[in-house]
């Protein structure tokens, strides 16, 4: 499992990047999501994979941390979750104004050679 794991991060870490080289705004901004996607899994996964374990402190197993869930990266992916979904919607209403004002999503504002 943690092998598909840290192939889906690398596959979304590289089409990020791939996005981010690219010349229109629209692109960029989806790279970044990406990238920020990418980033709340990897640290989702520094909580130790583990299916089935409990999130909460069961008195009939004890205080032992190998037994449970990590909550802390839990609580960090959640809050990161919500700040990139409303740093994305600022990106792209900033995006439809510039694209009003200049007639493109061009980075460099002009439409790119149809070869």
């Amino acid at each position: 499992m943690e092998i598909v794991f840290a192939l889906a991060i690398g596959v979304m870490i590289g089409s990020g990047v791939w996005l981010l080289l690219r010349p229109r705004t629209f692109q960029v901004i989806m790279g970044l999501s990406l990238l920020s996607y990418a980033v709340n899994l990897f640290i989702f996964g520094m909580g130790r994979l583990r299916v089935g374990a409990a999130p909460i402190i069961d008195p009939l197993q004890g205080s032992q941390p190998t037994l449970y869930a990590d909550p802390a990266p839990q609580a960090l992916v959640l809050t990161a979750i919500v700040i990139g979904f409303a740093t994305t919607a600022l990106f792209l209403v900033v995006l439809l104004a510039a694209r009003g004002l200049s007639g493109t999503d061009h980075v460099d504002g002009r439409e790119p050679d149809q070869t």
